[in-house]
């Protein structure tokens, strides 16, 4: 007898692991994928051996890590379904994430998909009507199971052709873990992570920074989103960009990032924050602008003036310049996101 085969999407989080685990039960081989980019599991994109080997030590979990920024990044720029609250396009994501999914279904030869979600867990891709159109836009209708909550969906494909058994799949729905939490000690499962707070797009600050340069930069790379992570932002109208460290643990990760920027700034007699500007063609006034919120944020910042390094980055050049503390940006049009 042919072995049935299934691709289920892999969060790591309770949901998923308990979707793969119930099929298993029935006797169907299953690989989990877990999808990555710079915005979500961006460490694992180096490495993804580390994950690989975790989620089958813990769980005895088959996964493959796939890394689909270039396919992410221009859904993120114009989502056909559009935003959630912030800049979260849950549903496009979810219909991207699905239909590569669904690519790795005929390359391995599996039967259908799977997902670890339950209606009504998450106010914008987990409706009823949002499931329907990720199964019918990623061209996965009737191929795409839920097990967690497949009792309160129409049957699917698999199930009518006799490949999964209905009566071992479950109706589980809204934002209570308890039925998870309960079926997860059923199976012996103990071992698993707490919700967490949710993807970094519906973060209502670090969204906007992200916005800005997914739909400001012409090409996007992980240190771009890495810098959104840390700091203070200030951007000019003309699109110039400063990122100030908040604390010396930031400053270490800004010092780790110093290749993104075009220009270095910090104090140069006394403890204050690094700053990396980004402008390829900064003014005088400009440099002095940006040496000026430097001081601002340093010891100095009572100070009528201190001396500042500025580095070019290109050419390597660095000159220490006079700068008082800027409080007043609102003249130079500088947003602080």
């Amino acid at each position: 007898m042919e072995q049935i085969k299934s691709i289920c999407l892999f969060s790591g989080g309770l949901d998923s692991i308990l979707a793969v685990k119930v099929l298993e039960a029935q006797g169907i081989a299953v690989t989990a994928v877990k999808f990555v980019t710079p915005l979500f599991g961006s460490e694992y994109i180096k490495n993804p051996r580390a994950l690989m080997d975790a989620v089958w030590g813990k769980w005895r979990i088959s996964l493959k890590v796939v890394d689909i920024t270039e396919d992410y990044f221009p859904m993120l720029k114009a989502p056909a379904h559009g935003y959630g609250k912030n800049f979260n396009p849950c549903i496009d994501c979810k219909i991207l994430m699905v239909k590569k999914a669904g690519e790795m279904m005929v390359e391995l030869g599996a039967h259908f998909l799977a997902t670890g979600e339950v209606i009504g867990q998450r106010p914008m891709s987990q409706r009823r009507d949002t499931m329907r159109i990720v199964e019918r836009d990623s061209g996965m209708e009737g191929r795409l199971l839920r097990p967690l909550c497949a009792r309160l969906l129409p049957e699917t494909i698999p199930e009518k052709e006799g490949l999964v058994k209905r009566e071992l799949l479950y109706d589980f729905s809204g934002r209570s873990r308890t039925h998870q939490m309960e079926l997860a000690a059923s199976l012996g499962i103990t071992d698993y992570p707490s919700p967490a707070g949710g993807c970094v797009l519906t973060d209502p600050v670090l969204s906007k920074r992200i916005e800005y340069v997914v739909k400001t930069y012409r090409e996007i790379s992980g240190r771009d989103i890495s810098l959104c992570r840390v700091g203070r932002h200030f951007i000019w109208p003309d699109g110039a960009h400063l990122v100030v460290g908040r604390n010396q643990g930031e400053n270490t990760r800004l010092a780790e990032l110093i290749g993104w920027g075009t220009h270095v700034i910090k104090a140069a007699d006394f403890p204050g924050p690094l700053g990396l500007l980004r402008d390829a063609a900064p003014s005088p006034e400009r440099l002095l602008a940006a040496a000026g919120i430097v001081v601002r944020y340093g010891k100095a910042k009572n100070e009528p003036s201190a001396r500042v390094s500025l580095k070019e980055l290109e050419t390597g050049t660095e000159r220490i310049i006079t700068a008082a503390p800027l409080w007043e940006t609102e003249s130079l049009g500088l947003r602080h996101l």
